[in-house]
């Protein structure tokens, strides 16, 4: 089993073949094949159920599948756990359930885990980390609060930042925006930009489509097969989009953006 290697320029992040994951006896993903490139912001989209949030998980190795996942040009099975985890970070829907008595900033330096052995204590590497992390995420103030006394949105930005914290290459975020107020939506965006900038490797699942045409590349999901995937700016992805969702929506043109409209018919 080897080390997770870091992304190259100009390769696939991540990718799979014929990939088919069932939950609960029941075929969710259907013969996927997909290329999420390196460095670079991925949306995926699609209607309620279509599978969008069981690819993120099948991709972050949290469910079974068949077929192949490669990371970083390596099937994901040969990866080391540990390496893996030092590479790839992941934001669930329903992250930390049952942490609700740890301060926030113990929930943090959770995500400095892959990066400690199995006596050592935070290092000051970590301890770096997690303030960089807490204050990418405006969460400074919220250190000392248990995560169970925080409104929805302080704790989605504190689960940010045990993301954050973990400084992988590759971040997988399932509804990262839930909860979010527009000031912090907007914070969220601009901190993507930043990190896609750097380099990084940003996979997002978003209900909200004017701000997934926000990313650069899309993937859309439909009843659990690849239906499309483009570039925001092209216009068989709005077309694309437009009838997965039933012709409900309209793609217009806004401000060196695009926008998702409701089409009322």
């Amino acid at each position: 089993m080897a080390d997770a290697k870091r992304p190259v320029a100009g390769q696939a992040a991540l990718s799979t073949q014929h990939l088919f994951v069932a939950r609960e006896g029941n075929l969710v993903l259907r013969d996927l094949n997909l290329s999420i490139s390196e460095g670079r912001w991925t949306a995926v989209v699609g209607p309620n159920g279509a599978g969008k949030s069981t690819l993120l998980q099948a991709l972050a190795s949290v469910l079974p599948h068949t077929g192949e996942i490669c990371l970083s040009g390596q099937p994901i099975e040969q990866v080391k756990p540990k390496a893996r985890a030092r590479l790839v970070s992941w934001l669930d829907q329903g992250a930390a359930q049952s942490a609700d008595d740890l301060k926030v900033v113990d929930i943090v330096m959770l995500g400095r885990i892959p990066h400690q052995t199995w006596l050592s204590g935070a290092t000051e590497a970590d301890q770096a980390a997690v303030e960089r992390a807490l204050h990418e995420t405006n969460t400074e103030a919220l250190r000392d609060r248990a995560l169970g006394s925080l409104s929805a949105g302080e704790r989605q930005r504190a689960l940010l930042a045990r993301l954050l914290a973990v400084e992988a290459e590759i971040l997988l975020m399932d509804e990262p925006l839930a909860n979010l107020d527009p000031p912090h939506q907007t914070e969220w965006l601009l901190l993507i930009r930043t990190l896609v900038a750097h380099g990084k490797t940003v996979v997002t699942v978003l209900h909200e489509l004017s701000l997934a045409l926000y990313a650069q590349d899309l993937i859309i999901i439909e009843a659990g097969k690849l239906c499309y995937s483009g570039q925001r700016d092209d216009p068989s992805l709005h077309r694309a989009l437009e009838r997965v969702f039933a012709q409900r929506i309209e793609i217009q043109a806004l401000n060196n953006s695009w926008v998702a409209l409701p089409k009322l018919i």
